[in-house]
């Protein structure tokens, strides 16, 4: 121990006495592990975080994907990971070797709830709430912050609706108040009871931009949304999650509830189709740790965030090169007195570990403060990764985690750089180094030295690359042409159900509304549907024109109001567009778009025809629409989504399955507008407090669930990539400056090494641009070396990014050709500088060295 504290003290006395070199490399360090952190710290937060539950080891999903949120019919592949209520009863009974199952609302996002406290001069609000089985909480060993949580008689038929309110929801809405345990509340115009409130840091069973605020059980669903596939055992909504008994066969346990699952649909509605019979036997589950929980969020941004990773492990490579390359100047100027110290009788080894030690003193340093840049930098990605989020259930403070990360990094990184110089640094001759003079080692900067230049311009390169794969990419994504119109336009989400309305009702409701805002100056067009273009939505059906065999292919549909194609910018091309007489009561149409057309009549007009939904059904539904009329077609969900075929139904008549006899009005829940968009002549300053005041004077229940631009709306589907464009152009630009500043060091100290050469040349009459030509050849072929490795490197790494990059399969030559000439730029301004210092030099002077 008395050795290290000597080596240390020792070592921070000798970086003290260059502070130019300490600061350099200190400031180098930290960017490169403050970036690995802070990429590291998201990563963490969102990929790696357990949900903070009672020990999530045991805790075991059923499923393996993000399927969402109320689906029917068959899986091709026969995986299935989203269940009816019928199935999760049935597991539950079946499957003792978990101590209990919870089920869990898949799509609660999609359909948030309107809560007011009783009593006078209190506001609705649409908030986030869920609906969960009865041992949700118990299943999460969870215990209150206040009151109780859910028992199983709370989530049973009939049962006096409950509700247990997230700790967030209670302090912030609530300010704490301990009398909202118990007092009464409406939840969609249904008296409520708060019993509870959830632990603190409990966010839900997954990750989300928005956590619920309130938890309700499921057998309230149907009462207080409206939603009749709670009982129907061919709809599936519900997540599984489970704790397992201990020493249980995961294997086994999957095998048998794959089996039980298999059985439980054989008898099913659905699968008495030809089609569904043959994939049965495919039928499984795949059980999946459910430490973490649900991981949508997980499976959407995984691959953008390892792709940073390994950014961020490139630029610390850059990094630790460019620190090596400072040790071994520093080492070469430390060489007398490492020789005297060897020919004093000081082994290798000691020396090595003394020149270990400052390096990794360094990197540790280096490290803390890449701890400080990682706290600052996490805090930035969140806010690019997640704008305008405030409740997101992550944070950007170093975990113990994130800190051991960082800690091993350094240490790492300063046995990485440290080791090569103080080797070379051993090996060295003591009376070879004591006899060296200017001359001897008048040969510049060492092959190692100029390798790692090599290196770090060929690394600078694959990131300048990629950088300017994503920002064309994203720049494509962005330029597409999308068939929408976000000119002065206004999108408020609504929930009509929430507000108590029900199917029968929202005919007039709708007309109200249009007439309302119609009378406000400046409107010009006022549209309500089911969704809007650029939302993270999608309905789907499958599709069967009458009269024809069955094609097995399906389409996304969306329902909307007379004015709706207009508000949002899309151009009818055959036929006609919805009218005000296309009424509950009204013949049944449809409006279709170009690739629909193309899908299932291919040169045929579609006019006339009829369709509906396909599968299997008591009465036929493939008469259910008459087509109208056909539009262009208008991108939705994502400009990714190529081929994308769609149909319109108007928003006040029934869809495709009208015919059933089981499917009532009342069970139709696509009679409830989503959203309502608004064209305005120009844009009108504070309209969402407008748009609010004239929904409440409609009704006091008929909130805003989410109010946002056009604009907004279609911006926010690229913020991943908006994201990953900007981070490797930062980091590209880093390693750049890293490289350069290597470049830098290398061709200045072989300057400084060859100054007496360099004198007698130009005692002998060499021309100034001749000595600035030879400096300058020394530093572009160390740049064109790197060019030769980097450009097979980045032209090779295409293919493991180009699932991420819109219509980009390869390095385009404009890329490639900006990527090198920004690398040879920043290489010539490095190398001129002490070229033109090296041309300056007096011959007298330099010959005086000797």
């Amino acid at each position: 121990m008395g050795v290290l504290l000597q080596d240390l003290g020792y070592a921070f006395r000798q970086l003290r006495k260059t502070p130019g070199f300490t600061v350099t490399v200190l400031l180098t360090l930290a960017l490169g592990i403050g970036a690995n952190s802070a990429i590291f710290t998201l990563v963490n937060a969102i990929l790696l975080h357990n949900l903070p539950v009672t020990d999530p080891k045991t805790l075991v999903r059923i499923g393996d994907t993000d399927a969402c949120c109320v689906n029917s019919g068959w899986d091709d592949k026969g995986d299935y990971s989203l269940f009816a209520t019928d199935t999760y009863y049935m597991f539950k009974k079946s499957l003792p070797e978990f101590e209990e199952l919870a089920a869990m609302e898949s799509g609660y996002a999609w359909r948030p709830i309107t809560v007011r406290r009783a009593g006078p001069q209190t506001v609705a609000k649409s908030v986030m709430g869920t609906f969960v089985s009865g041992n949700y909480f118990r299943v999460f060993g969870l215990s209150p912050a206040a009151g109780r949580l859910f028992l199983d008689a709370d989530d049973q038929k009939g049962a006096p609706i409950t509700a247990v309110i997230s700790y967030d929801a209670w302090q912030q809405d609530h300010a704490g108040d301990p009398s909202v345990v118990g007092s009464a509340f409406y939840i969609n115009t249904r008296p409520a009871t708060i019993i509870g409130v959830a632990p603190k840091g409990f966010y839900g069973d997954r990750i989300d931009i928005n956590p619920p605020k309130y938890f309700l059980p499921m057998n309230s669903m149907d009462e207080v949304i409206g939603a009749p596939y709670f009982t129907e055992p061919d709809a599936q909504w519900a997540y599984i999650i489970g704790r397992v008994k201990l020493g249980t066969s995961i294997p086994a346990l999957q095998a048998k509830a794959s089996a039980l699952l298999k059985q439980q649909f054989a008898p099913l509605k659905t699968f008495t189709d030809q089609r569904a019979q043959k994939v049965l036997p495919l039928t499984h589950v795949v059980l999946t740790p459910g430490g973490g929980g649900i991981q949508n969020m997980q499976d959407g941004y995984k691959d953008h965030l390892r792709l940073l990773l390994w950014i961020a492990a490139l630029v610390l490579l850059v990094a630790c090169a460019n620190i090596a390359n400072l040790l071994l100047v520093r080492g070469m100027s430390r060489r007398a007195e490492l020789s005297i110290r060897s020919a004093l009788g000081a082994q290798r080894s000691r020396i090595v570990r003394q020149l270990l030690t400052e390096s990794v003193l360094l990197s540790g340093t280096g490290g803390l403060l890449g701890l400080a840049v990682s706290y600052l930098g996490a805090h930035a990605l969140l806010a690019l990764a997640f704008p305008n989020q405030h409740n997101m259930p992550i944070t950007a403070s170093p975990s113990p985690v994130v800190i051991g990360f960082a800690f091993a990094l350094s240490l790492v990184t300063g046995i990485l750089f440290g080791l090569a110089p103080a080797l070379m640094a051993a090996r060295a001759q003591p009376a070879e180094s004591l006899r060296s003079n200017a001359r001897t080692t008048a040969h510049g900067a060492s092959i190692l030295q100029r390798a790692l230049v090599v290196l770090q311009a060929a690394l600078s390169l694959v990131l300048l690359v990629a950088a300017g794969l994503f920002a064309q990419s994203l720049n494509k994504a962005q330029n597409v042409d999308m068939k929408l119109d976000a000119t002065n336009r206004y999108i408020a989400h609504i929930n009509p159900q929430a507000a108590g309305y029900k199917n029968s009702e929202v005919e007039p409701l709708y007309q109200t509304i249009v007439d309302r805002f119609h009378a406000i100056p400046g409107v010009l067009k006022v549209g309500l549907a089911t969704y809007t273009p650029m939302e993270s939505n999608n309905w789907g059906s499958g599709v069967k024109v009458q009269g024809e065999p069955d094609i097995n292919k399906g389409a996304s549909w969306v329902k909307g109001t007379p004015e709706y194609f207009e508000s949002v910018g899309t151009h009818v091309v055959m036929g006609r567009g919805f009218t005000s007489q296309d009424t509950l009561n009204a013949p049944s149409v449809a409006v279709v778009n170009q690739e629909f057309v193309k899908l299932f009549f291919g040169n045929r007009n579609p006019i006339g025809h009829r369709f509906g939904f396909s599968g299997p059904s008591k009465v036929p539904q493939d008469g259910a629409h008459e087509i109208v009329g056909v539009v262009e077609d208008t991108t939705y969900t994502s400009v990714y989504w190529k081929n994308h075929a769609m149909y319109f139904l108007p928003l006040t008549q029934r869809c495709c399955n009208a015919n059933d006899p089981d499917y009532h009005l009342d069970k139709d829940q696509s009679m409830y507008a989503g959203a309502l968009v608004i064209q305005t002549s120009r844009p009108v300053p504070g309209f969402e407090k407008i748009v609010g005041d004239t929904l409440a004077s409609i009704n006091p229940n008929l909130t805003i669930v989410k109010f946002q631009t056009f604009q907004q709306q279609i911006d926010d589907r690229f913020i991943e990539e908006r994201l990953i464009a900007r981070l490797t152009s930062l980091f590209g630009l880093l390693a750049l400056l890293l490289a350069a500043i290597g470049l830098y060091g290398v061709t200045a100290y072989t300057v400084v090494r060859r100054t007496p050469e360099i004198g007698i040349r130009m005692a002998l009459g060499a021309a100034r641009s001749r000595v600035i030509g030879t400096v300058m050849r020394g530093a572009m072929l160390q740049t064109a070396a790197g060019l030769a490795i980097g450009v097979p490197v980045a032209i090779f790494c295409v293919r493991y990014v180009k699932s991420q990059l819109y219509e980009i399969t390869s390095v385009n030559l404009p890329v490639m050709t900006v990527a090198i000439g920004v690398l040879v730029l920043a290489a010539a301004i490095a190398g001129i500088i002490p070229a033109r210092r090296a041309a300056s030099i007096d011959p007298v002077r330099a010959l005086r060295i000797e």
